[in-house]
């Protein structure tokens, strides 16, 4: 099982440390303020008050037993990049960091970090399509070209099969699941039918992904 450090317990990084371990991960959760590792203590595996800019109690944690590191220090850049910094050369696998601006990124990727996150740009691309289309109901920016999405069904999508559809040739993306009501199907054979208030888990070029929304 994978085990994750989380660093900032802000609204964001506790909201991360909360869902992994909900999930059945062990999570430890770092934050310099003793309320706020008091307020997640029970919502984590091990909560502890630290400076992540500090190389010597960060070690003391033990880092090379995380498998992922999450740092998600705020507005705080030059921590954000210390804390990062100092969890990739403690030998942390993979390490996903929050970023301010492109210019925070940019530093963040030459640092090493795996991963770079923009929480609220992501959740307003994420609420921009869901407020122009009816049919999109979630969307993941897996990359600056790709994306999952959760959308209805299309009206000539009911009542044909996978096959028929043949997703990949006329539409350019990739059926991943398909949820009827509380029901799901992760692993969708050619021969399954769409009905007309299933929704696809898709994924798929964001210029493919425009076109379906187009039509919604």
């Amino acid at each position: 099982m994978k085990q994750f450090v989380v660093i900032g317990c802000g609204r964001f990084g506790s909201s991360v440390a909360r869902t992994l371990y909900g999930l059945g991960f062990d999570v430890l959760a770092i934050d310099g303020n003793e309320d706020v590792i008091q307020g997640i203590a029970d919502s984590v595996t091990h909560a502890v008050q630290a400076d992540a800019t500090e190389e010597a109690s960060i070690k003391s944690l033990g880092m090379s037993n995380f498998d992922v590191a999450v740092i998600t220090i705020g507005s705080n850049i030059q921590a954000s990049i210390m804390a990062t910094l100092i969890v990739k050369e403690l030998g942390v696998k993979h390490v996903v960091a929050k970023a301010q601006n492109e210019q925070h990124a940019k530093v963040l990727y030459k640092i090493g970090a795996d991963r770079v996150v923009f929480p609220e740009r992501d959740m307003g691309v994420r609420v921009a399509h869901n407020l122009v289309s009816s049919n999109f109901l979630d969307i993941i920016e897996l990359a600056p070209d790709y994306s999952i999405v959760e959308i209805s069904a299309l009206e000539e999508w009911a009542g044909k099969n996978l096959k028929d559809l043949n997703m990949r040739a006329n539409y350019g993306i990739n059926v991943m699941a398909i949820k009827h009501g509380t029901e799901i199907n992760i692993s969708p054979r050619a021969t399954d039918t769409v009905k007309g208030d299933d929704v696809l888990v898709v994924i798929g070029h964001n210029d493919d992904l425009q076109k379906i929304e187009q039509k919604a």
